[in-house]
């Protein structure tokens, strides 16, 4: 079992005083945090240098960090096929965390693959479900009230399996993460895309659907394809309005929502030693936005500084010792290399609607007004788990003291959001929280909050046209507050005060002026702010359950009645013959995120209740017949109808289906529900031009057959009439395409040819039914 986070036969984490400080410090000792992971199965760093010089001996090559940490974690290092960008690798990572809105799909996933406990240290975290309404204590009462029954079905789910909770109010998940469980060397995959946040520490951390999760769980070895990688050269020095936001920032305008897929983002550079630890998280936490499998950074004093304040000095010693484990090999090659110049870059502002339109702050009133998009900032947002650490609620606070000197307040409504309890409890003892209050601030609960649509907004109605600008990391259409017709920019929690106390996209901090209350005109002076607090962190509240010694008496209840949480039931096997007639439930017009295919806000409350949440299903992607949302026709019927309306009518008559899109289908959340929910409604297929990679494998997992266009224009032959046939399945083998025969109404047809990427561990999910009956099926 691969627990590996440090050389537990080398060194002991010494305990400091405190639950809190138990927990923080003993997270990284197999032996102590996790007392049932004997240290005797705990892997170390030897057991990593000792893959990595087998990997490299083998392929007689220089080895960038990113193929190190990964080949460092291979179960069969000597025996594993290794080719970036076309094999499946077999990997043992370290940890698995979960946050409450899919932990309660990993969970009921778990319970029923029948194991009495997970393999491998693992945690929930209680961040999705808090609705930002009225701010940061009445909002979490809240939710503890409407949440009970999922908190209570996660904590005790957690105490009977095995798994560390994190309570509501504890911080998110991506920053507990960070101050607690990463460092360099460690692979860890995570039920949220933005899991690479932990590569901000040097971890391969990897966002995955559920089902993967329960694999790790389970202590099966996990499959990824053997990523590419992209190097990305830093140099020069950040300094000034430039923040570590802007990196990824310029890099999503180079690379596009879709530029990383398939690889690993690998910084590097004498420019590295400029970012702090949190600044380099942030930036490989947006690295989600442009498809990367994770990014990452090399080790260096800046992360040493980083683990030494958080109570982990001997993990810091120990990666000292095996730094050259830790730094990509000189000579190494990249699959593609970019270089940026830090003391060049100037701030960025990206959006509205995608996350890949990048524009130099300089320059965004002007393009805002060629575009027709409002200039008046009606809210800006700073945190998240992109931005909310020490160091940018510091920078922050540092431009809002400036205003409030001159006795000026933001024009723009203004949030905060903490990234977890100990930045909370920090922020406020050092003074931070009060500068941000008084210059119009409202503190929000340490979760997630507006970032996935968690914010019960009052100020614009429905439709009506606004700008709003945050330091999130995602900006789709309505995904903030519902609304279609917002435009949301994101950028750094620096650039976020700037605008909000201006008021307005027409303002560039760096040249421009505000205008105090008594007439005086002031420029702000370039942000400043400590790196980590001089004192060491205030950990705040207790906001940790360790699972108990003796779990016998735990219970784990799912009321049948309940319209939160639903027990699951197997999917059915797949029947031996070619797929006849599929009709086509909607042919998706353009961007199909998963947040098209399963929306978040106000459904998140529906995400441990298949068949409840299913009727979400692809409700915000565009269909290309009538360029509606959620209106297609029911061939059965010739009736129009909402898209979930119509599937479980071609499911309640015997009808399989299907789903065509377009490029990049399935980008954003790790959410697996996006998967799961067609599967429910009787989906069998979708066929895209390309496919995001969590998404594609979240669908193998459930059962259904991702396949791509072998020519892409071969989209342009099917029409929402069709029937479609898909052949070639008794004989389904790795790399061998499979044919689309489409039937059209007026009695032609077309065929096609389709490609997939399934392996043979894969073939055997889509021939179970699932990833899950195949495990039941081997057990």
């Amino acid at each position: 079992m691969a627990s590996y986070c440090l050389a537990v036969a080398r060194v002991r984490v010494a305990l400091g005083t405190g639950a809190r400080r138990f927990h923080v410090c003993a997270a990284f000792s197999a032996k102590v945090a996790m007392s049932r992971f004997e240290p005797s199965s705990s892997v170390n760093y030897e057991k990593m240098h000792e893959n990595i010089n087998i990997v490299r001996k083998r392929l007689n090559r220089p080895l960038t960090l990113s193929e190190k940490i990964v080949y460092g974690h291979l179960d069969d290092p000597a025996g594993q096929e290794i080719e970036r960008g076309r094999t499946y690798l077999r990997l043992r990572p370290d940890r698995v965390a979960m946050q409450d809105a899919t932990a309660q799909m990993a969970m009921l996933q778990f319970i029923s693959s029948g194991l009495p406990k997970v393999a491998v240290p693992s945690t929930i975290h209680c961040d999705h479900l808090i609705e930002a309404q009225i701010g940061a204590a009445q909002d979490l009462q809240r939710a503890k009230d409407v949440n009970q029954e999922v908190y209570n079905f996660l904590a005790t789910a957690a105490a009977k399996y095995g798994v560390g909770f994190w309570k509501p109010g504890s911080g998110i998940i991506h920053q507990i993460i960070l101050e607690n469980y990463a460092f360099p060397g460690a692979m860890v995959i995570g039920t949220d895309s933005h899991t690479p946040n932990g590569g901000g520490l040097g971890s391969i951390s990897i966002g995955v659907g559920g089902a993967d999760a329960v694999d790790v769980m389970a202590g099966i070895p996990w499959e990824l394809k053997c990523p590419k990688v992209i190097g990305v050269r830093l140099t020069g020095t950040l300094s000034g309005w430039t923040s570590p936001k802007d990196v990824i920032l310029k890099v999503a305008g180079i690379l596009t929502v879709k530029g990383g897929t398939g690889a690993i983002v690998e910084y590097h550079g004498p420019g590295v030693d400029s970012v702090s630890c949190t600044g380099m998280a942030t930036i490989c936490n947006m690295g989600a936005e442009i498809g990367a499998t994770t990014s990452l950074f090399p080790y260096n004093h800046r992360m040493k500084t980083y683990l030494e304040k958080t109570g982990r000095r001997e993990i810091a010693a120990l990666a000292d010792q095996f730094k050259d484990d830790l730094v990509p090999d000189k000579g190494c090659e990249y699959d593609q290399l970019i270089e940026i110049n830090l003391s060049e870059l100037k701030p960025h502002i990206n959006g509205p609607f995608t996350p890949d339109l990048a524009h130099p702050v300089s320059d965004i009133g002007a393009i805002a007004k060629k575009s027709g998009w409002p200039l008046e900032v009606k809210v800006g947002l700073i945190g998240s788990c992109t931005n909310s650490s020490y160091e940018d609620m510091g920078r922050a606070a540092s431009l809002a003291k400036q205003a409030l000197d001159k006795g000026l307040k933001c024009k723009a409504q203004f949030t905060v959001t903490p990234g977890s309890e100990q930045i909370r409890a920090t922020i406020e003892r050092d003074g931070y929280t009060k500068i941000l209050s008084d210059v119009g601030g409202v503190v929000l609960a340490n979760a997630c909050g507006p970032c996935i649509g968690q914010w019960d907004r009052k100020d614009v109605k429905k439709g009506e046209k606004n700008t709003i600008v945050t330091s999130y990391n995602r900006n789709f259409t309505a995904r903030n507050d519902a609304n279609p017709a917002t435009h949301a920019f994101v950028t750094s929690p620096e650039i976020v005060t700037a605008l909000a106390l201006a008021g307005t996209l027409n303002f560039n901090p760096e040249t421009d002026y505000l205008t105090a209350p008594n007439g005086e005109k002031f420029k702000l002076e370039p942000p400043t702010g400590d790196e980590l607090p001089s004192r060491d962190f205030d950990p705040g509240q207790d906001t940790y359950q360790h699972p108990p010694a003796d779990n016998s008496s735990v219970k784990v209840d799912v009321n049948p009645s309940s319209n939160r949480l639903q027990l699951l039931e197997p999917f059915d096997k797949w029947h031996g013959k070619d797929l006849e007639d599929l009709r086509v439930l909607i042919k998706v017009k353009g961007k199909c995120t998963t947040d098209h295919i399963s929306a978040a806000g106000p459904w998140l409350k529906f995400r441990g209740h298949l068949d409840n949440i299913s009727n979400n299903l692809l409700i915000g992607a565009v269909n290309i017949e009538n360029d509606a949302v959620n209106k297609v026709k029911n061939q059965l019927t010739g009736e129009y109808g909402g898209v979930p309306d119509v599937a479980r009518h071609y499911k309640a008559n015997g009808v399989n289906w299907l789903v065509v899109g377009d490029e990049n289908y399935g980008e954003g959340s790790s959410r697996e529900h996006a998967a799961l929910e067609p599967r429910h409604l009787g989906g069998r297929v979708i066929i895209v031009k390309s496919f995001a990679r969590i998404h594609e494998t979240n669908l193998k997992k459930q059962g259904l057959l991702p396949l791509t266009f072998s020519e892409p224009s071969d989209y342009d032959k099917i029409r929402p009439d069709d029937k479609i046939s898909i052949t070639g399945l008794k004989s389904l083998s790795p790399g061998k395409p499979l044919t689309a025969v489409i039937k059209h109404s007026d009695g032609s047809q077309d065929r096609i040819s389709l490609n997939h990427t399934f392996n043979e561990t894969q073939i055997k999910w889509f021939q179970a039914g699932s990833a899950l009956n195949r495990m039941k099926e081997l057990q």
